[in-house]
């Protein structure tokens, strides 16, 4: 007897106390992926992919080796996006938007340090703030010079909190944009 659904993915499930990401729940999000890629529909989009979270469970899949297939999952839809608008509009036109996003995410971290980013109230947590300009004047120096950084390296930055620092969604969106930029241009 065959079934049509998918097989589940097959990663490494974690043991004893340590959470992992929801088995289901990553099974189904890989199904809708590969069903929206394989189909050439825009169900799911390489922002989609980056955005994505599941449920910590015991016995749920290692986190990590989901995270490196994401990364991958992610790169291809931002390829087939690339390629998708450049057929459209034309090479010079791609190029052209993705300076444009560029300019917008340097002008941001060209700010003075410590207000680059709108900042948590004093009772509240937010990045810490010595971290992330650290990480943002690595960011626009490549974006300014094309010194070395890499997607993954961008993708895999962690920051400690600090009562008064950052607001996260501000961080975490410049970051997602600077992903976006690098995808366009691979």
């Amino acid at each position: 007897m065959t079934s049509s659904a998918p097989a589940p993915a097959s990663f490494p499930q974690v043991s004893g106390r340590t959470r992992g990401y929801d088995v289901q729940a990553v099974d189904a999000f890989l199904a809708r992926a590969r069903s929206s890629f394989e189909s050439g529909s825009n169900d799911v989009t390489s922002a989609a992919v980056r955005e994505v979270s599941f449920p910590l469970t015991r016995k749920g899949y290692a986190i990590a080796a989901v995270d490196s297939a994401l990364s991958r999952i992610e790169d291809a839809f931002a390829a087939r996006e690339r390629d998708a608008a450049v057929s459209v509009a034309g090479a010079q036109a791609w190029v052209g938007q993705t300076r444009e996003i560029a300019q917008v995410v340097l002008d941001r971290l060209s700010r003075p340090k410590g207000r680059r980013f709108d900042r948590v109230g004093m009772l509240r947590y937010g990045y810490r703030v010595d971290e992330v300009d650290l990480v943002v004047d690595r960011i626009a120096t490549y974006l300014q010079t094309g010194q070395s950084v890499t997607v993954e390296q961008v993708r895999g930055v962690a920051f400690r909190m600090e009562r008064g620092g950052y607001r996260e969604v501000q961080v975490d969106a410049v970051l997602d944009a600077v992903v976006e930029i690098m995808l366009a241009v691979v």
